[in-house]
């Protein structure tokens, strides 16, 4: 007997790494069952700048393309990854100047929110990709969104994290920003140098949190080394700047929303104070179907909330994207 119940021990141990179970939760699926997956490490030219991206998931499965923020990378979407690659073929860029992409010098490369959509575009149709939906969040949302305006047919759903389409979003914390808008002067550039501190970027991982204890270090101390090389504050200071550009596609953006009317997730960490949630409600003026969730969580939601919104997404992306290929 004692052998018999060592050996049905040793075989349950040996299945337990194939799945990952969820927190039970009322806001979604409990449990995602995960197989073995692997991610894959590429870059690619493209229009002369060597674009990194994260790849995993089969070949021929719907594309998943994650669109990531400031001051971070891909990195922010590494442990999502695995979990929606059993069906999906996940793409995750970087951009130039973030993670580990090229970062040329700010006064030869225009590191603009068009450009980068140009260049996140002309990935896509290096690695046959002509039809995905788009995990949006802060940074990747206009990237994103302008992706959209180009290529509408192409959008076959959104999965919306914290990032704005709407004037209402862009409260307090971005009043030094417009400063810097409205005239573009020396003086209001540097006065933003303390956004790209790591102080700053300690705060966005933690700020509005519900489990400190879920925030690996490893997260600043990542970004903020990549922030600290040189030439970079200058590129962040450029894009800081160029955001500006964005606002007047706004009603570009919600007349996509409109008329196209995307299957639309909307996964917010409603103590965000850079994308609050003031944010997130004005999509449903122009997608009454959307799912909404205010997750209590902040800015990188993922980091203490994976557990919660990696069912919800693969669930969404079941029944929105999957079952329609």
């Amino acid at each position: 007997m004692k052998r018999l119940i060592l050996t049905l021990l040793l075989a349950t141990a040996s299945f337990a790494p194939l799945s990952m179970a969820a927190a039970a939760t009322a806001e979604g699926p409990t449990t995602i069952q995960q197989a073995a997956v692997t991610v894959h490490y590429r870059t690619v030219a493209v229009d002369g700048v060597n674009i990194f991206y994260r790849e995993a998931g089969p070949k021929d499965g719907p594309v998943l393309l994650l669109l990531h923020g400031f001051p971070t990378s891909s990195h922010m979407f590494r442990n999502l990854i695995p979990l929606l690659a059993d069906r999906y073929r996940v793409i995750a860029p970087d951009y130039p100047g973030f993670g580990e992409s090229d970062a040329p010098d700010h006064a030869k490369f225009a590191y603009t929110f068009g450009h980068y959509a140009d260049l996140v575009d002309g990935l896509l149709d290096k690695l046959g990709a002509k039809k995905y939906a788009m995990y949006v969040m802060d940074y990747g949302a206009p990237v994103g969104y302008r992706l959209a305006l180009k290529h509408p047919d192409r959008v076959s759903a959104l999965v919306v994290q914290n990032g704005n389409a709407y004037e209402e979003g862009l409260t307090a914390f971005w009043d030094p920003i417009k400063k810097y808008w409205a005239d573009g002067s020396r003086n209001n550039r540097e006065a933003l140098s303390g956004l790209v501190t790591l102080e700053t970027t300690k705060f966005q991982y933690t700020d509005g949190m519900s489990d400190l204890s879920r925030i690996s270090p490893d997260n600043w101390v990542h970004d903020q080394a990549l922030l600290d090389r040189p030439g970079n504050k200058d590129i962040q200071l450029d894009l800081f700047y160029d955001y500006r550009t964005n606002v007047p596609l706004y009603p570009q953006f919600q007349a996509f929303f409109r008329e196209r009317k995307p299957p639309t997730l909307i996964v917010w960490g409603k103590n965000d104070k850079i994308f609050p949630a003031e944010g997130a409600h004005p999509y449903l003026r122009d997608l009454p179907d959307a799912e909404m969730h205010l997750l209590d969580t902040g800015h990188f939601a993922l980091e203490d909330k994976l557990d919660v919104m990696a069912p919800m997404i693969h669930d969404f992306l079941d029944r929105k994207v999957l079952g329609d290929n």
